[in-house]
C-alpha cells in the first residue's frame, strides 16, 4: 500500500519540473492527483495566482472526488535576475501574485476543504532564496521569504483543524526555471561547476524535491507543522560571499 493511498491531492505548476515529478510520485503512492498549470501538460488549466481560478479548482476537485486531503502549492515564476533598480512595480506585482498570493489562495480555499476530511496537508514551494540573499533576484527572493512566513502564520491560524501547513525550500534544481543556467554551463564546458557552492557539489533533481513533498504530504510528517524544510545540498548552511566594489568607481 502506498503512503498516500486513498488521498486526493492537487498539485499546481504540474506541467513540468518539480510539479510534474510530484504528480507522478503521488500517483505511484496511491493518491488521486489533479495536476494544474497555466499551460499544456497538466490535467486542468489554472492560474495559481487567480482567486477565481483557485476557488474553482478546489471546488471542482471536491465535487468530482468527494473531498481534498493534500494541496501542493508549487507554481512559481523566477522573474529573472534584474536588480532592484532595473525592475518595475509591475514586475514585482506579478512575481508576488504568482509566488506568494498563489500559496495564500491555496491555503484560503484548500484549508477548509481539507479540514472537512478531518485534516491533511498543505505544502508550499518556497526557496533557499527566501532564507538569505545570493540565490535569486530581489523580487523572487522576497516572494519566497513571504512564503516561509506565510506557512508559519497559516499553521497558527488553522490550529485545531488538523490541517498542517509547511514549506519546501529547494536549492538549485534542474527545471524549466533554471534551464538557462544549466544550458550555459554545458555549452561552455563548465557543467562540473553546477552546484559547486553546496557541500554535495551538484545540482538537484525534481524527483528529490518530490520526495520531500511526499514526506510533508504524508502521515510520516504528522508532527511537522509551520516548518520550512530546506532541500539544497547544504547550500543554506553557509553565508554566500559578496562581491565588493570600490564605491568611488560608482
Amino acid at each position: 500500500m502506498g503512503r498516500l493511498e486513498g488521498k486526493v491531492a492537487i498539485v499546481t505548476g504540474a506541467a513540468s519540473g518539480i510539479g510534474k515529478a510530484t504528480v507522478e510520485l503521488f500517483r505511484e503512492q496511491g493518491a488521486t492527483v489533479v495536476g494544474a498549470d497555466v499551460g499544456d501538460g497538466a490535467d486542468v488549466r489554472c492560474d495559481a495566482g487567480s482567486e477565481a481560478g483557485v476557488m474553482r479548482l478546489v471546488a471542482d476537485v471536491v465535487t468530482e472526488h468527494g473531498g481534498l486531503d493534500i494541496f501542493f502549492a508549487n507554481a512559481g515564476i523566477s522573474g529573472g535576475l534584474a536588480s532592484i533598480a532595473e525592475q518595475t512595480a509591475e514586475d514585482w506585482a506579478e512575481i508576488l501574485r504568482v509566488n506568494l498570493i498563489g500559496p495564500f489562495l491555496a491555503i484560503k480555499y484548500a484549508g477548509p476543504a481539507i479540514a472537512k476530511r478531518g485534516g491533511g496537508s498543505i505544502v508550499c514551494t518556497a526557496s533557499v532564496a527566501g532564507i538569505r540573499s545570493g540565490a535569486g533576484g530581489a523580487a523572487y527572493s522576497a516572494s519566497k521569504a513571504g512564503v516561509i512566513n506565510l506557512v508559519t502564520t497559516a499553521a497558527q491560524q488553522l490550529a485545531g483543524s488538523g490541517v498542517r501547513v509547511n514549506a519546501i525550500c529547494p536549492g538549485l534544481i534542474e527545471t524549466g526555471m533554471t534551464a538557462m543556467i544549466y544550458e550555459m554551463a554545458r555549452s561552455s564546458g563548465q557543467e562540473q561547476r553546477i552546484g559547486e557552492l553546496n557541500p554535495l557539489v551538484r545540482g538537484g533533481e525534481p524527483a528529490e524535491i518530490a520526495e520531500a513533498a511526499l514526506f510533508l504530504a504524508s502521515d510520516a510528517s504528522s508532527y511537522v507543522n509551520g516548518a520550512a524544510l530546506v532541500v539544497d545540498g547544504g547550500l543554506a548552511s553557509s553565508h554566500p560571499t559578496t562581491r565588493r566594489f570600490d564605491i568611488r568607481m560608482l
